[in-house]
């Protein structure tokens, strides 16, 4: 879920709206949905039929669409929301994805007359302004925020972070490496843990270190040395599962600074990126641990920012429970485009 720049191009320009396919491609899953732009009255995106794939059963993309689209009316456009840095020839270069993507491949493939790629977080951000109250867990902050700059953050198989700028009735959505910035410590385990991660290697990210699957248990694995134990589970989903149930100490330590990280890197980005609308919390982990984060120093670490903690208790902070948010994200990105 890494989010790069420049933002993936369109393999051609966009035509009329019409029915057409959207695509959320994960590290794990990938979420298929057909689409058809709202009528005036009704949601600027109507999702007719929608599927969740897991990636390791099929051999690349292009079978997940196919078989998607065997139970489905004929299309002749598909967008593609995915991580990654597409080449000139519609190849996408990514290091979370199990198979190769090329947008070329899958056109020819399957017969479609265009394949449009956009960056897995710049798609989630478009999603945004589609997202209502009962899709959302509140974390802190006002229910409502003035029009404005908006974050998405989401820790999954990578950490994707986006800006959602409105401009107008338009928008523009800034895709970022946030995930790739150092990993910060702020309180004296947290040093511990960052420095036995730090052995053999110069540079710990955000997205390595901590938020994300594999960063999750990269720090379980970090606070057992620190502890002087063994670790004895060996999948992020098992860490968390131990922490949300009580059944392991060293599980819940872990998540407890899971959850406190995101809180203080939360609040740099909303500083860093000048925050005003709002923040949706994202992503494959947050909504298996959402009482977990509920109940941990998120909030206290998002807001613990000095003298500028007052303006951050302005900021809604909610967590997205929504599966559908990048099939969304991507078709509403679609529209916006074809649009002009």
């Amino acid at each position: 879920m890494t989010a790069v720049a420049p933002p993936l191009q369109s393999t051609r320009p966009a035509l009329a709206p019409r029915p057409f396919f959207a695509a959320d491609v994960g590290g794990t899953h990938v979420r298929v949905g057909l689409i058809q732009a709202g009528s005036g009255l009704g949601p600027a995106v109507e999702v007719l039929s929608y599927r969740k794939y897991r990636n390791a059963d099929y051999p690349g993309l292009g079978a997940i669409l196919a078989d998607f689209a065997s139970s489905q009316p004929p299309v002749a456009e598909c967008v593609i929301a995915t991580a990654g840095y597409a080449l000139p020839d519609g190849t996408v270069i990514s290091a979370n994805l199990p198979w190769p993507l090329s947008s070329n491949r899958i056109r020819e493939d399957l017969g479609f007359d265009a394949v449009h790629l956009v960056n897995d977080f710049e798609a989630v951000a478009h999603a945004a302004a589609h997202i209502n109250g009962s899709q959302v867990l509140q974390l802190t902050g006002p229910a409502e925020a003035p029009r404005g700059p908006t974050l998405v953050v989401g820790p999954g198989t990578g950490l994707g972070a986006a800006v959602w700028i409105p401009v107008g009735n338009r928008s523009v959505v800034l895709a970022t490496e946030a995930g790739q910035a150092s990993l910060a410590a702020s309180t004296e385990l947290e040093m511990a843990v960052l420095q036995q991660m730090l052995r053999g290697r110069s540079h710990v990210s955000i997205e390595h270190g901590a938020l994300s699957g594999p960063g999750l248990l990269n720090l379980y694995t970090a606070l057992c040395a620190v502890r002087g134990v063994a670790p004895t589970h060996a999948t992020p989903d098992a860490v968390s599962a131990a922490a949300c149930d009580g059944s392991d100490p060293l599980a819940v330590e872990t998540l407890e600074l899971f959850c406190g990280i995101l809180g203080s890197t939360t609040g740099d980005m909303a500083l860093l990126y000048g925050v005003q609308g709002g923040i949706y919390l994202a992503g494959g982990i947050l909504p298996k641990i959402s009482q977990f984060l509920l109940n941990s120093t998120f909030v206290e670490r998002f807001l613990n920012k000095g003298p500028m903690g007052k303006a951050l208790q302005s900021i809604p902070v909610k967590l997205v429970e929504h599966g559908q948010l990048g099939v969304i994200g991507a078709a509403s990105w679609y529209l916006e485009k074809s649009a002009t």
